[in-house]
């Protein structure tokens, strides 16, 4: 207000600017409301100072002695005939003088409560409105209440004044109220009295929630690392592993705790130059890593030389192990017999020889991903290593037919695995590897290996192998279902017998050769525990059929992923298999909530299953009590 003179103000609601205009303040409400007090009989001529001074006047005098210019805005309907005199809250819908102003609209929210009414009634009498005596506003604003209902401001506090109503004399505080109705100040004691509290603080307003912190639910779940002692989580194995960077305050752990340490370590590749030192003692025998990529060629230096009794190493994810890291293995752990190695592409072949020659001992070499291991690589560890039984040769970029001719020159092996090779053995190649291991071979992974085929199955593997019990045969193209389906059903029987075979007895043999033939001691092999044939399409439902009938009774994993064309009579002989614990179906289009019904039902042991791509399965129907890790379920389904 104090800012008129300079044209200048800041923004404003419509009811400040509305007021503004007409010239209502609280110096022109005090002086109405004391007005109304007087005495009727006092002068209509008394002079007012103020903005508003005629304007008042005209208010407060009755309508038929009201000047006649005043006419013409009595006959506008805005104000009522025979009021009584004072203050009416309507009337602040007037402009202060005889000029007409512009009715403005105050906003949402500024408004009371009576005006919004008021205003619903005119708009109903085509915007016409007759004042009454029911209308008389005559409460006075919080400011003007605490100026004690007279314009003037509060006295200070300490100073005395007159109470109101009881007529004494009292201390003015901050808590002092003005009295209702005004002039004049009350006592605590008489404020107290009119049912108004001077000490109650005032309300506070609620804090409105937002919604997105109402609907703020914790839906993950906690997962600890298992307890060696039981199925309670090992918070000793939690804590080691956050301040696992103070290795020497941690002390004396064990070895019995170290595996679990290091299998947390790998969640968040945790393991570092600087904290590997917790897991060397010259004492170990094994050791494992289950993440060493944060391991320097001079650490994993440092391990073999504070580890060198080593008869286990086991490092996985370990591309920065170099030439010379590995000929420091070979130098520093003269009595290593097992290496496994998870990446070591960058050890070139000249290492790997010099490392085979050094270790003539050893007996267990497995490696995945080495691009440089070539044909001169396995000739000597062939020629060197006589005592190796399990030889695994994952992922070898340059494994092909020639090497099947050092692979036979090995003794007997236990476990071999050449998995997804580069080019890969041909068929040939596989009958000579067969044929020398096949009677101590309890584990084969012929993965990707186009060379592995029909009669590979029929006339070596049938022929020779005798004790095996995990066959892994992933994306062998050249695999056949009739193929397939006639090992598995003849694979129990021997071979003198022609069971179900694609050949005739010769009338013209020798009988006694046949005798002697039906004589020979004959020993089949057992059902399979593991059996993958996942990925590859040629497979359908006779060789599934098969399969499961001839291992069922031992059978324990089991992955036929991608057998697209199996039917749902064929999938539901899964339910044979009783042992079973792990089952990967997935993209086997047939499957469905009835077929899962009766292998879970079934199979009691069952602890995981994957069904990604089966469209059909809904997890309807078939839950168990049991906890059962489903995987691939789609988001439709109930489980």
């Amino acid at each position: 207000m104090s800012r008129r003179g300079n044209n200048v103000r800041g923004p404003t609601s419509a009811l400040t600017e509305f007021l503004r205009e007409a010239g209502i303040n609280p110096t022109t409400i005090a002086r109405r409301v004391a007005t109304q007090n007087q005495p009727e009989n006092q002068s209509q001529d008394q002079s007012v100072a103020g903005p508003s001074n005629s304007g008042d006047n005209l208010e407060d005098v009755p309508e038929e002695e009201q000047p006649e210019e005043s006419a013409p805005r009595a006959s506008n309907g805005r104000r009522g005939r025979g009021r009584n005199t004072g203050y009416v809250s309507d009337e602040l819908d007037e402009p202060a003088d005889e000029s007409p102003v512009k009715k403005r609209k105050s906003t949402k929210g500024r408004a009371t409560a009576a005006a919004k009414s008021k205003a619903k009634k005119k708009a109903k009498d085509d915007g016409e409105y007759e004042g009454s005596s029911e209308d008389e506003y005559k409460a006075m604003s919080k400011n003007l209440w605490s100026a004690g209902g007279n314009g003037s401001p509060k006295p200070p506090a300490g100073s005395f004044e007159t109470c109101a109503k009881c007529e004494k004399q009292f201390t003015v505080t901050r808590y002092t109220l003005a009295a209702n109705p005004p002039p004049g100040y009350l006592c605590h004691h008489c404020a107290k009295a009119s049912g108004t509290d001077p000490f109650k603080k005032p309300a506070v307003p609620r804090k409105r929630v937002n919604v997105a912190e109402k609907r703020d639910v914790v839906s993950y779940q906690e997962r600890r690392f298992p307890s060696l002692a039981g199925n309670q989580p090992s918070f000793m194995v939690q804590l080691i592993t956050r301040y696992i960077d103070d290795v020497e305050a941690l002390g004396d752990i064990g070895s019995v705790n170290m595996d679990e340490i290091a299998k947390a370590l790998s969640k968040n590749r945790g393991l570092t130059p600087q904290n590997a030192h917790l897991f060397y003692d010259v004492l170990n025998k094994k050791l494992r890593f289950y993440d060493a990529t944060n391991l320097t060629p001079d650490a994993l230096t440092t391990l073999a030389s504070l580890n060198p009794n080593l008869t286990h190493l086991h490092l996985d994810y370990c591309g920065r192990l170099t030439s010379p890291v590995l000929l420091a293995f070979s130098t520093s752990m003269p009595q290593l017999t097992s290496l496994t190695l998870l990446g070591p592409f960058l050890v070139r072949a000249e290492a790997w020889i010099e490392f085979f020659k050094a270790m003539s001992g050893l007996r267990v070499f497995k490696i995945t991903q080495s691009p440089r291991f070539n044909l001169e690589c396995m000739q000597t560890l062939a020629y060197s290593c006589k005592n190796i039984g399990e030889l695994s040769l994952r992922e070898i970029g340059l494994m092909d037919h020639e090497f099947a001719d050092p692979l036979c020159s090995l003794p007997p092996l236990r476990v071999l695995d050449l998995a997804f090779p580069g080019i890969g053995i041909d068929e040939d190649g596989w009958m000579k590897i067969i044929e020398k291991h096949g009677s101590a071979l309890e584990t084969l992974d012929a993965s990707k290996q186009e060379g592995f085929t029909d009669y590979v199955l029929q006339e070596s593997v049938r022929k020779y192998v005798r004790v095996l019990f995990e066959l892994k045969l992933d994306e062998c193209l050249s695999l056949t279902d009739e193929g397939v389906a006639q090992f598995f059903g003849n694979w129990a029987y021997p071979i003198s017998t022609l069971k179900d075979e694609d050949c005739d007895m010769d009338v013209d043999s020798d009988p006694v050769e046949v005798s002697l033939a039906s004589l020979e001691p004959f020993t089949p092999n057992p059902p399979l525990h593991v059996l993958s044939l996942a990925r590859n399409q040629e497979l359908s439902s006779a060789a599934l059929t098969a399969a499961i009938i001839h291992s069922a009774q031992s059978l324990t994993w089991l992955n036929v992923n991608g057998l697209r064309s199996a039917s749902s009579e064929a999938l539901v002989q899964l339910k044979r298999a009783k042992e079973l614990r792990y089952l990967d179906a997935g993209w086997c289009r047939e499957l469905d909530d009835f077929v899962m019904k009766d292998v879970v039902t079934a199979c009691t042991k069952l602890s995981e299953i994957k069904v990604w791509g089966c469209s059909r399965v809904r997890g309807v129907g078939w839950g168990v009590k049991r906890s059962i890790k489903v995987h691939g379920i789609e988001p439709s389904g109930s489980m």
